[in-house]
């Protein structure tokens, strides 16, 4: 008698690196002839991915475990929570395994130990390009993990570990296999996506009968050739930054970078341990909108640092109206478990980090709202993410999934997801566009 093959849930959490990982577990297992469960009372054993870099995030990945074993039982626990095993057994003590950040095999043993795997080989087929937690239309490909830098409220280094690129022919290799399989979208993501292959001392490897670096501008171009949208994120400025802008202006890559630049006022940057200098960057960012007008920046600021005073924040708020970017997320500090910006002086009340919060999000979007009511009339291109009865929704070379904006097409049901397609844009609001198209979808 055949038996059914055993189910493996998921559960992640954490930024889109994290979902990376989780794509990796499955795939693996996939491989091996198990199922995937989209429901906890369909698995036999339930992973849970956490998040642990900040302390709020560390209770979200504490309470998901305890809904998976309060609804499931059977759970094994990994991710970047994983580090500290003595925090989740103290609350957690009956999960069955757990294993830090990008420790794959760990995970899959634990599953083997939870539930046997099944030998039928005709079970055990996946496709080439992995199995993937987002549309079939987008993908994120990780090129590196960890991180060198020391930024005081960060324990990033602490958790996932020093820089380790993957070598380029690695990296092209899967992006080919994912452009292959429909993917007409990938977002590069990393911790520090402009320090990819110093550890490697930018080694070349052979990829299309060409030699190619493993450096962030080689690996840009090299993306370029197989025709799709390619989208870099959380890219720190650093000089060589700017050889990627030519690559935008041509259209090799989207003209987006994702740019964590956290703060603007030199005092607290260098408590923060992060660049500070403010005006330079002012003047690159000026030049890089000169060379390529159509590129968009995107970023992620905190507020409410230890130390930081009503005039670094004013500061803060002055730099964003010359700089004017086009999408931005506000973090308010919290101390993270080994942190060294903990024991900084000065820390500022909750009550004012909410105000200044809330004031740095409306300077925002006024800016947001400013920059996209200028595209009224314009016609751009935009990728299809959904589609229903009222209508398709997608985004715009300026939009990444999840994190920005939309553009609306009221009334468009003809269109799928993964469409490409150009569209005249008749209204603006805050993030968002709304539009028609003028041409049929790529």
């Amino acid at each position: 008698m055949n038996r059914p093959n055993p189910k493996v849930g998921i559960v992640s959490l954490g930024c889109a690196k994290a979902l990376v990982d989780s794509e990796r577990i499955l795939t693996r297992l996939r491989a091996e002839g198990y199922e995937i469960s989209a429901t906890y009372d369909g698995a036999d054993v339930v992973i849970v991915n956490t998040c642990g870099f900040l302390d709020s995030a560390r209770a979200e990945s504490l309470e998901a475990i305890g809904e998976a074993i309060a609804e499931n039982g059977r759970v094994i626990v990994t991710g970047c929570l994983g580090g500290d095993q003595e925090a989740i057994r103290a609350a957690h003590p009956s999960v069955l395994a757990i294993s830090g950040p990008h420790q794959y095999q760990s995970v899959v043993e634990a599953v083997h130990g939870a539930v046997a795997p099944p030998h039928d080989p005709w079970e055990s087929l996946v496709p080439a390009a992995g199995l993937h937690l987002t549309p079939s239309h987008y993908a994120y490909l990780k090129i590196s993990e960890g991180c060198n830098n020391a930024c005081s409220f960060c324990i990033i280094p602490d958790i996932r570990g020093r820089l380790e690129s993957r070598p380029i022919a690695d990296v092209l290799g899967e992006a080919e296999r994912l452009a292959e399989s429909g993917v007409r979208e990938l977002l590069v993501i990393s911790q520090d996506t402009g320090a990819y292959g110093v550890d490697l001392r930018h080694q070349a490897q052979d990829w299309r009968g060409q030699s190619r670096r493993t450096h962030m501008t080689d690996l840009a171009k090299a993306l370029g050739e197989l025709g799709i949208w390619v989208r870099m994120h959380y890219v720190y400025p650093y000089p060589h930054v700017d050889e990627l802008i030519p690559l935008m202006a041509e259209g090799t890559i989207l003209p987006y970078l994702d740019i964590p630049f956290q703060h603007a006022s030199p005092r607290v940057l260098r408590s923060m341990r992060r660049p500070a200098d403010h005006e330079k960057l002012l003047d690159r960012i000026a030049g890089w909108r000169r060379d390529c007008p159509d590129l968009a920046i995107r970023s992620t600021f905190i507020v409410g640092s230890p130390g930081e005073t009503e005039e670094d924040f004013e500061f803060l708020l002055d730099w964003m109206e010359e700089a004017k970017l086009d999408r931005v997320g506000c973090f308010k500090y919290e101390n993270v478990k080994g942190a060294a910006a903990n024991a900084l002086p000065d820390h500022v009340d909750e009550d004012i980090k909410e105000e200044r919060h809330q004031r740095f999000t409306e300077a925002a979007r006024r800016i947001a709202d400013e920059r996209a009511a200028a595209k009224v009339g314009s016609v751009i291109v935009a990728i299809i993410d959904e589609v229903d009865e009222e209508g398709a929704i997608g985004r715009s070379a300026a939009d990444s999934p999840e994190v920005d904006g939309a553009v609306f097409l009221n009334g468009e049901t003809e269109l799928s997801p993964g469409d490409i397609v150009a569209v005249e844009i008749d209204a603006a609001e805050d993030y968002d566009l709304w539009g028609h198209p003028v041409g049929p979808p790529s």
